[in-house]
């Protein structure tokens, strides 16, 4: 089902947006129609932490205090 839609544009924009889709047979309808898709479809992609949040876990142990585990190491590489 369509339905209507008001825009609002500027007179010379709106006179080059109707010579665009005269070249290209189509209507203007149909070229605001063709640009809400293709921009709708954009967004549909994963946001960073969704895409974070499916990315496999390393199965990687740590000390449980790891930064007195950090410091030790410090210690033994440098000698503090």
């Amino acid at each position: 089902m369509k339905a209507k839609l008001n825009l609002t544009i500027e007179d010379t924009l709106l006179a080059k947006i109707k010579r665009y889709a005269a070249k290209r047979k189509t209507s203007v309808s149909e070229l605001v129609e063709a640009y809400f898709t293709s921009l709708t479809k954009l967004s549909k992609k994963p946001n960073v932490v969704e895409l974070m949040d499916s990315i496999k876990k390393p199965s990687i142990e740590l000390p449980d205090d790891l930064k007195a585990a950090y410091y030790e190491e410090q210690k033994q590489k440098y000698g503090f």
